[in-house]
């Protein structure tokens, strides 16, 4: 049966009837929901909060569903992809010339169970991937992502598994990171020959808590602060500890200053880090990383997570980045 209807002013096809037998009307996986709509449902419930996305579905199919409905098929999709879903490398194989990059950092996420939990994000993606259009700011064509609500210990081991993957990449292995301890001492205990590269604009932040707190001139700020940054561009960390030591390195401000330079400067060497791969030394693809995969769908207003819905959900954005 075929029946038109009106509708906000707008001529709609009503409704169609098919067969019990037809795959349309058949249920999947213990939900009597035809499978293309458990398809929707769980690109609608990754996408956005679940009082949003039934909105969408009705809308878009004519079809009512709950958002218990949409939660329930999300979160069961989501539980299944969770045991394929970091299996094996999802970027075409590495020519000689290319080199792999490796970025990794944590964010909060809301549970119920314990607060505020650190969701661990990781990126993949080859230097030929990195698009560099003039003067605008470059994107990444294609990566690999990585997002994990546990230890450390479990984020790594799935990330050695991909990055082995690859095979014994040495130098052409790249990571880029904050001065987070335990990614400096992952990254050393699993990757030696690899190149590891602190983030150069993390650098410039803490130079600028420093100065801020330090200079009360605001031009004769913002001379030195120019001038440490282009040494910085150059590998010359030795000389922007030593002129920070000049300004004075008994307070604590300083202090600080001087241990991260001097914890992190076999990680400082910028010049010679813009000369290979794709010349890049910042960790913004980890930053945007956070924001698409993490934040947008799951840091909404008022969110709180079950901890094993936090990650069913995390399987299902992951999936959805990396196609």
């Amino acid at each position: 049966m075929l029946r038109t209807s009106v509708k906000k002013n707008l001529t709609t096809l009503g409704q169609v009837t098919i067969n019990n037998s037809h795959e349309f009307s058949t249920g999947k996986n213990g939900f009597q929901i035809s499978p293309r709509m458990q398809e929707l449902m769980v690109y609608a419930g990754q996408l956005d909060s679940y009082e949003k996305c039934n909105e969408v579905i009705e809308e878009f199919t004519g079809v009512a569903v709950s958002t218990t409905q949409v939660f329930r098929v999300t979160d069961l999709y989501g539980s299944e992809v969770g045991k394929t879903v970091n299996e094996q490398p999802t970027l075409t194989e590495l020519n000689k010339q290319e080199a792999l990059y490796v970025e990794a950092d944590g964010s909060m996420l809301l549970t119920r169970e314990e607060g505020w939990k650190e969701v661990k994000v990781g990126r993949f993606f080859k230097s030929s991937s990195c698009i560099h259009a003039g003067q605008k700011k470059g994107w990444i064509s294609n990566s690999q992502y990585v997002a994990q609500l546990g230890t450390s210990k479990d984020f790594t081991k799935i990330m050695d598994d991909l990055i082995e993957a690859y095979g014994d990449l040495k130098n052409r292995l790249i990571f880029i990171s904050d001065g987070a301890t335990w990614i400096k001492n992952w990254v050393a205990d699993a990757f030696p020959d690899a190149v590891c590269i602190l983030d150069y604009y993390h650098v410039c932040e803490h130079l600028h808590a420093f100065t801020s707190w330090y200079f009360t001139d605001k031009n004769k700020e913002q001379a030195w602060v120019k001038k440490q940054k282009g040494l910085l561009l150059q590998s010359k960390v030795g000389s922007v500890i030593k002129n920070i030591k000049q300004l004075g390195n008994k307070s604590k401000e300083a202090q600080n200053l001087l241990a991260y330079y001097q914890t992190n400067k076999e990680r400082m060497d910028y010049k010679r880090y813009q000369q290979i791969g794709c010349g890049i030394i910042g960790s913004g693809a980890i930053e945007s990383a956070h924001r698409t995969v993490v934040q947008k769908r799951m840091k909404q207003s008022g969110q709180r997570w079950i901890m094993e819905g936090a990650q069913n959900m995390l399987n299902l954005r992951v999936t959805r980045k990396n196609l």
